[in-house]
């Protein structure tokens, strides 16, 4: 693999800086593209790549593991999909009755903020992809209307979002942080995320997970009398289902690469309250990337809180910002423009709530 050149190359930041325009507009604009994610995030991470000339084999295999392993493990998101799709294909109907059952006995808004609240909590110990692949199932077995689905399935993404961090059992971006600082000064161990991220990211949880209550909760009834609720997915779309995440996730590993340059370039001089702003880039790029990048042990610890909370928070802005946003939307159908009617706003909201909170130690 090529190395990224120490000064900043005008076309090849052109070139990059097109592309990421491309990734942020073009879903809104052209509905082929829209319905068809996968294949164009995948086209923009080889071109991105392409333009930063930083193909090489390693390159080439971490794409393709990146979807298939956790770490050295050999049990990725595409497996988890595929087999959480196959099970409950096959076994859908005590699947439904059960998650049913459970949500009539507890009421809509308790049901769903104790949903909420356990799927960010627990995507730090039994994995965010599980936890997503458990999110996205339930939503379709339930008898809500569809945009209520998507109001929930958002807030919660924004809650596996924050909650994955604690430990690095959750996600790929939590690893990557404890590497980077497994050394001194930090020594960070497998609770360092909890340790120095936890008074932040369990309060949001549970907030999100009220609001998610009494926002999405709101009129809404638990309708099971009389609803037949019958599964027609084919077991060939939960096959191609699991192929597309497949594609998303190396796709973003790609478009993270290629983009490295203009990050490297442009973002090691810039104080942690402009890097918390910038970071929201990471509603349309991998945060395990960014934090591979940004992260180092040079960093004071009020730098690298800010530049994770927002990595964290801005992942759930739109689709591809982080596992839980794929996972669940390609099983939903739910659109680009579906999730950033809320996502969006959502985020920008959570990100200045955040940023306030964080001013004593940002400055």
């Amino acid at each position: 693999m090529h190395s990224i050149p120490e000064e900043p190359v005008l076309y090849m930041a052109a070139g990059l800086t097109i592309i990421v325009l491309m990734v942020l507009v073009l879903p809104f604009k052209v509905r082929k593209i829209e319905q068809n994610l996968e294949p164009f995030f995948l086209f923009m991470g080889i071109l991105a790549v392409t333009i930063s000339g930083l193909w090489g084999w390693e390159l080439v295999i971490d794409a393709l593991k990146a979807p298939v392993m956790i770490g050295s493990i050999p049990i990725g998101i595409f497996q988890v999909v595929l087999v959480f799709g196959v099970l409950v294909y096959y076994f859908n109907r005590p699947f439904q009755n059960g998650i049913i059952t459970l949500a009539s006995r507890l009421g809509t808004r308790l049901f769903l903020f104790l949903f909420i609240t356990l799927l960010g909590l627990f995507s730090s110990i039994i994995s965010v992809i599980v936890m997503s692949c458990l999110l996205a199932e339930s939503m379709a077995v339930l008898p809500f209307a569809r945009a209520d689905k998507v109001r929930i399935v958002v807030i919660a993404c924004f809650a596996m979002s924050l909650g994955a961090v604690l430990t690095p059992l959750g996600e790929p971006l939590s690893t990557i942080l404890i590497n980077k600082l497994a050394g001194p000064p930090y020594d960070a161990g497998f609770l360092f995320g909890l340790e120095k991220l936890g008074i932040y990211v369990i309060p949001g949880v549970i907030a999100l997970a009220l609001w998610g209550a009494m926002y999405a909760g709101r009129g809404m009834v638990m309708q099971t009398e009389g609803i037949k609720y019958e599964y027609s997915e084919k077991l060939r779309a939960v096959i191609v289902r699991a192929i597309k995440v497949f594609m998303f996730v190396a796709a973003l590993i790609l478009l993270g690469e290629g983009l490295k340059p203009l990050i490297v370039w442009y973002l090691g001089g810039v104080p942690s309250w402009g890097l918390y702003w910038i970071n929201s880039i990471s509603a349309v790029l991998d945060n395990a990337t960014m934090t591979a990048v940004e992260i180092s042990p040079t960093m004071s610890e009020a730098q690298i809180v800010s530049a994770i909370m927002a990595l964290l928070i801005a992942g759930g802005m739109l689709i591809p910002g982080n596992i839980p946003n794929i996972v669940a939307s390609g099983r939903l159908g739910i659109s680009m423009k579906e999730w950033a009617r809320l996502g969006i706003p959502l985020g920008a909201i959570i990100m200045v709530i955040y940023f306030v909170i964080l001013i004593p130690t940002i400055f």
